[in-house]
């Protein structure tokens, strides 16, 4: 009995073809495709790592703000807790004059007098003494350099103005404006208000 004759390519995978695939799916990735993902991935991540660094650069600015925040807040409270009266705190008449032409000496000036400054006697004693200070560094209430806030300054500005029905000739009402600056372009600016109210004021 003769053998049948098989030709060569009766002799197939008969497995399914999905199966085939799957086979042939875990072979792993070319060398062509390993390099083609390196690129892709790595110019994706310098995209991201790009987009990233603007805001961890500026990640610091609020805390440097509210700082300069605090120190605006601290010196403009202490200028507005001066007197503001019509004659120098040191004139004979500060307590019973009623208008400029009251008192014994020359009446209260914007900027402070001969001598006087911040800390060393004869020190501030109204608010228009601190027209035109300056802090070239943050001190503390000794005078001494905060070490801390070495990278502050600061600045005062007072001049009368226009509040409500107040108006800036009758030299009621000062506005106060106080700018800190800081590191990395860090700049606050406030204004306040000091009315006069004591002594002997109109109203």
């Amino acid at each position: 009995m003769r053998t049948p004759f098989l030709h060569p390519t009766a002799c197939t995978d008969h497995r399914p073809r999905a199966a085939v695939l799957a086979r042939r799916s875990l072979r792993g990735l070319s060398m062509i495709e390993l390099l083609i993902f390196i690129v892709v991935v790595s110019g994706a991540l310098v995209g991201v790592l790009a987009a990233l660094q603007p805001g961890s650069q500026a990640s610091a600015d609020p805390l440097l703000r509210r700082q300069a925040l605090a120190i605006a807040e601290a010196l403009l409270e202490e200028v507005q807790l001066m007197p503001f009266s019509w004659c120098d705190a040191d004139d004979a008449n500060v307590e019973t004059a009623t208008s400029a032409s009251g008192c014994a000496g020359a009446a209260e000036a914007a900027g402070p007098e001969a001598g006087e400054g911040r800390f060393a006697p004869p020190s501030f004693d109204h608010v228009n003494d601190y027209n035109g200070y300056t802090l070239a560094s943050i001190v503390d209430l000794t005078n001494t350099p905060i070490a801390a806030l070495a990278g502050y300054s600061a600045s005062v500005g007072v001049a009368a103005a226009d509040l409500g029905s107040l108006t800036a000739a009758s030299g009621h009402a000062l506005r106060i404006t106080v700018t800190v600056n800081g590191p990395h372009g860090t700049s606050v600016t406030l204004d306040g208000w000091r009315t006069r109210h004591a002594p002997n004021a109109a109203f």
